[in-house]
């Protein structure tokens, strides 16, 4: 592309993000990931709900509306609505909410076997309900769901939708493919066919990505002359979701020189945000975002990067509000490895130093990466010396394991100052370890444990039985899920560190109730 195009950016996370398996966001969270997309990412719309879902997603779309006005926001804040009559308009317009995308059928097999209706009655539906929203004074979109089998099977049905609707207020014409099935050469075809055709309208194009096409499906669009796209943070979205924003504003910047209003320096920070509410983790390869993408391997390339940034891109991590970081290994020099450990205020002696030196190369040898985060785990390992204050504290325990007896724990832990003892059997040593702490806070407490969801433990490839062990474990706690991580020698020790890290996040407020999840709306 030569000359400079504009691309209007529309954030569905809290919309079509939300309908990600296991996520759904109370209202404070959606206000508080709007106010983020809004007023430091400056996307240029946010969906953040679907019509008539529920109470509390109308306290939802009220608490965003309220804000939105006092900001002069309130046109950038949409709604999913139906071709239900007056009710999703009512439910939107009660809401606070001026903007509704009407989820319209975009293929004959949807208008036929899903409404049980003919085009000239659907088309009736839609004009009825748009004349009723602009009556009350609303800007609306339609969206024409399963337009991308509608262009393969139904052309001519989408063209006969399109022409009906023409003389209407009609602000954009959405375009989804909704099942996530074509690929950037179909893309490029329906695209100039509904531009050509309709050369004064305003597209969208809203991918999915079950074939990991959406951000190339997007930036076919692009090149076809849609002027609208549609994006969630950490690509969020019902089953593998859809394009992810970071990486649809990197490309469409660096190789198709188009302009967004995105600040790029607040991408990490709202990703990470979204993925604290959301309890989705965030991939760490995963491009911009992910935690290794700008972390290079000490040695070589730290050297490279001093000689002329051989081993830079225009990726440069400073640009998405981030630092490109060395991860710590087997070619690490003690100078190295000190000022790792000086930038997290560490200070050790010599022989402390060398034992930690030894140990990293040591995971080298394993190809295990290091980076500054896992330093204090690894201090703490070698050192027996916890660096952390925190206020759940293990003071002492003892596992046993027996032939023909259940596993056994024995614990001491300090909560708040004061200490509980307790124990437990279980049907492994992690299990009675768990099952103790629950009797502190169940029994004697009178207070909720989580529930374990998911425990995964991976090793360095070729780890003998002193490497390094680090142990993921998902946790579900007043519907809010989240992961913790405990690296150490043993695999017990580390899931235990997981979970004391676990227990330390609760103490501190984490994790609220959450409202039920959204019904699917097909987008």
């Amino acid at each position: 592309m030569g000359k400079q195009v504009k691309i209007e950016i529309m954030d569905t996370t809290l919309r079509d993000g939300e309908q990600t398996s296991g996520v759904s966001f109370v209202p404070h969270e959606k206000l508080m990931i709007a106010r983020l997309l809004l007023e430091e990412l400056k996307v240029d719309r946010v969906e953040v709900a679907s019509a008539r879902v529920s109470d509390g997603e109308a306290d939802a779309v009220r608490m965003i509306c309220d804000w939105a006005a006092r900001r002069g926001l309130l046109q950038r804040v949409e709604v999913l609505g139906f071709v239900d009559g007056h009710a999703s308009v009512d439910w939107i317009h009660a809401a606070g909410c001026r903007v509704i995308n009407l989820l319209c059928k975009g293929s004959l097999k949807h208008c036929t076997y899903q409404l049980k209706k003919t085009p000239e009655e659907h088309i009736a539906d839609i004009r009825a309900v748009v004349d009723y929203a602009e009556g009350l004074d609303m800007e609306v979109n339609v969206y024409l769901e399963d337009w991308s089998n509608g262009m393969k099977d139904s052309p001519e049905y989408v063209f006969q939708l399109m022409d009906a609707l023409a003389d209407t207020g009609i602000r954009r014409f959405m375009l989804p493919d909704t099942l996530g099935i074509l690929n950037p050469l179909q893309v490029i075809e329906f695209m100039r066919k509904m531009k050509k055709r309709y050369p004064d309208t305003h597209f969208d194009f809203h991918a999915h990505n079950d074939y990991d096409l959406a951000v190339s499906n997007v930036l076919a669009a692009v090149l076809s002359g849609c002027r609208g796209l549609h994006t969630t943070i950490n690509g969020l979205g019902e089953r593998a979701g859809n394009a992810p924003l970071a990486s649809v504003q990197a490309i469409l910047k660096d190789h198709f020189n188009a302009v967004t209003g995105i600040d790029e320096s607040r991408l990490n920070e709202v990703s990470r945000v979204v993925e604290s509410y959301s309890g989705i983790a965030i991939p760490a390869n995963k491009p911009i975002v992910g935690e290794n993408v700008f972390t290079q391997v000490a040695g070589v390339h730290a050297d490279g990067d001093n000689k002329r940034n051989l081993y830079y891109n225009d990726l440069l991590p400073e640009r998405f509000g981030r630092r490109r970081e060395y991860a710590l290994g087997k070619n690490s020099g003690k100078a190295n490895i000190r000022k790792n450990l000086e930038d997290l205020g560490l200070q050790l002696d010599d022989e402390s130093m060398r034992k930690v030196t030894e140990r990293i190369i040591e995971l080298g040898d394993k190809k295990e990466l290091v980076t500054q985060e896992d330093l204090p785990y690894i201090v703490s390992d070698v050192l027996k010396h916890d660096v952390r204050t925190e206020r759940v504290k293990l003071k002492s325990y003892i596992v046993n394991l027996a032939y023909g007896l259940k596993p056994m724990a024995t614990i001491k832990v300090e909560i708040n100052g004061k200490e509980y003892e307790e124990n437990s059997s279980g049907d492994g040593q992690y299990d009675a370890f768990v099952r103790a702490l629950r009797k502190v806070y169940k029994g004697t407490l009178g207070r909720r444990f989580p529930m374990l969801t998911n425990y995964a433990v991976s090793i360095p490839p070729g780890g003998r039985t002193d490497a390094f062990v680090q142990t993921v474990i998902t946790w579900s706690f007043d519907d809010k899920v989240f992961r913790t991580r405990g690296l150490d020698a043993d695999q017990t020790e580390a899931a235990i560190k997981a979970t004391m890290k676990m227990l330390n996040l609760i103490e501190d407020g984490f994790g609220e109730p959450s409202d039920p999840p959204l019904q699917n709306t097909g987008v």
